[in-house]
């Protein structure tokens, strides 16, 4: 403690006293007042003396990015100074779960109304959201002496939390404290029965709600129900639900409101948010997060690919260039054909053709050496090609051939394939980004009604957005019947992957303690183990089956008895060959009848 000299008023006296006991660790303290308060501070401090409301928050603000987030306030107005710290809290960049405020009594006379003055802060909705409020308030003491109580809010409990405390008095001839208590005492580790307001909505498996009792005896189940409902038990504390299912996650408009769950945040409806809520930027901005609690991988369940048309598998054992070559060189041995045989073009391309097939030729056709050795690099080329494409043709006939799945961000893209949910929020975290690619992704999300969704599952016309769980489970929204998600498979590329957090107001008590408790949570692997017995529980065995299968179900289908279907391709192309020729003879004699 540092040397008290003569010239020291009192209350001066007392706030070093508390300065060198609960702020040694303090960056730096902010002192508000509207008149002159000097006195030597042992720890780095920033002064502010104004009235004016406008002023004051402003310079609260600089103050506050600087790092002095702690406060000495002796004003005659105390409730100014809430008003103002209060938006400070929301428009600034600094966020702090033990921000402490000493209120000092503006004049010593009149401690009655002095008394009130302060205690009326209390009383106040801003004040509810700080635990750490100190209030010295003058007491009477006979003689030259002077007395203060040092007084802050119940704030714990489920009654009253806003009702005064007397934690200790302080007499100004002794220099000491009357218990010595704690003068701080809301450390947010024993919460007493008190209420937190939890904003979520039923979205499997993170939060389930409405559920049997008979089967869950608090009628909600899920991870991050699980987390506020063992939080609650280790702080001893009461959870409240906050719901707007219709708004699902919700937003928040320009004017610090909003609707569904970081709405009921972020307009003090609710303590906490909770149901798969992403580190999102533009939330960052205004709401405060906890330390992250489940890592999930964001991609799609697509049409899975169907087996190839028939008449397309004649065309398989060549890739579209070797097709372009093979015509190519026809056409290259039809004209030197046609060259060597003194330019006469009589049944040259049917006689190519023919060599091209490895089929010989008549003794008559080959009346020069050049004719011969065209018609033997022919037949040899054929021999080749022959070869070739019969091995791929018996591989193409044996092993099914399936359309080209959709694997990666570029396939879907590429494909014009709309994705979507039922909300926005699935883009939230990809909205800012500059990529070409990723903004066509954008340009393709849909947001339909559970309803639509599950109409449109049938159609084969879009894909729909998933979770990867670290658990190897999957978040699959209900609108993916057990029928519906037969005709998917989920793509290999993930669009994205981001962290699940609690959203909580800036600043709020909470965030430390709930950051902290997550912390143990990850220590022990409960995280993982909730997850699957959530799973095991609550989700469509069936549809997480087929999800995780989708890419090797259809291993077992590999090798198969040569059927019909597989050559009904080659009987189509016979068809059309056999209906060109007839048509052809048909053409042939109406001109010679003519």
């Amino acid at each position: 403690m540092l040397a008290l000299t003569t010239t020291l008023f009192p209350i001066e006296i007392l706030v070093k006293i508390i300065l060198n006991q609960y702020f040694s660790k303090s960056y730096c303290v902010t002192v508000v007042s509207d008149s002159p308060f000097e006195f030597e501070f042992s720890i780095s401090f920033i002064k502010i003396v104004s009235n004016n409301t406008e002023e004051l928050e402003k310079l609260m603000l600089d103050a506050s990015e600087n790092g002095c987030s702690d406060y000495i306030v002796k004003l005659t107005d105390p409730q100014k100074f809430m008003y103002a710290f209060d938006n400070v809290s929301h428009v600034g960049n600094i966020r702090r779960s033990d921000r402490r405020i000493i209120f000092l009594p503006s004049r010593e006379i009149n401690e009655k109304s002095t008394k009130m003055e302060l205690e009326s802060i209390l009383t106040m909705k801003e004040a509810s959201f700080v635990p750490n409020i100190l209030l010295v308030v003058p007491a009477e003491i006979e003689g030259d002496c002077k007395g203060y109580d040092l007084v802050t809010h119940k704030y714990i409990g489920i009654e009253n939390t806003d009702s005064p405390v007397r934690l200790d008095h302080w007499n100004s001839c002794t220099k000491t404290f009357e218990r010595n208590a704690n003068l701080f005492p809301n450390d947010m580790s024993n919460w007493d029965g008190k209420v937190l307001k939890v904003a979520c909505f039923t979205y499997k498996p993170y939060v389930l709600l409405d559920l049997n009792t008979d089967i869950e005896p608090l009628g909600r189940d899920g991870m991050e129900m699980r987390i506020v409902d063992e939080f609650c038990r280790w702080v001893n504390c009461t959870v409240q639900l906050v719901r707007d299912d219709s708004h699902e996650w919700g937003e928040i408009y320009d004017n610090l409101t909003g609707v569904g769950v970081i709405g009921n945040v972020v307009e003090d409806r609710a303590d906490i948010g909770i149901t798969a809520l992403y580190s999102w930027y533009e939330e960052f901005l205004v709401l405060d997060f906890s330390a992250p609690c489940i890592r999930t991988g964001i991609t799609c369940i697509v049409p899975a690919p169907r087996l190839l048309a028939s008449w397309e598998l004649p065309l398989l054992p060549f890739t579209l260039s070797m097709w372009i070559a093979l015509l190519f060189t026809f056409l290259y041995a039809c004209v030197v054909l046609t060259i060597a045989r003194g330019c006469s073009t009589d049944k040259v391309c049917l006689s190519t053709f023919g060599m091209m097939i490895t089929q010989s030729r008549p003794e008559a056709e080959m009346s020069s050496w050049r004719i011969r050795r065209i018609t033997g690099w022919l037949l040899i080329t054929g021999l080749i090609l022959d070869n070739a494409y019969g091995g791929g043709l018996t591989s193409t006939f044996t092993v099914p051939k399936y359309e080209q799945s959709i694997d990666t961000i570029q396939d879907i893209v590429d494909r014009k394939l709309d994705w979507g949910a039922t909300h926005d929020a699935w883009i939230f975290s990809i909205t800012l980004s500059q990529e070409p690619l990723i903004r066509s992704l954008l340009n393709q999300f849909k947001t339909h009604p559970a309803e639509e969704l599950k109409r449109l599952s049938f159609t084969r016309s879009m894909a729909f957005s998933i979770e990867k769980l670290p658990a190897g489970n999957y978040a699959v929204g209900e609108y993916i019947t057990k029928e519906a998600v037969l005709d998917f498979t989920v793509m290999l590329e993930d669009f994205y992957y981001e962290q699940c957090v609690v959203m909580l107001r800036k600043s709020s008590p909470y965030t430390a303690k709930i950051s902290q408790f997550i912390g143990r949570l990850h220590e022990s692997g409960l995280m993982l183990a909730w997850e699957t017995q959530v799973a095991l529980k609550h989700l469509d065995y069936k549809v997480q089956l087929e999800v995780k299968l989708s890419r090797s179900k259809r291993d077992v289908e590999n090798i198969e008895a040569l059927a019909f279907r597989h050559v009904l391709g080659i009987f189509i192309l016979y068809g059309l060959g056999v209906t060109i020729s007839i048509l052809s003879f048909l053409i042939e004699m109406l001109a010679n009848r003519r």
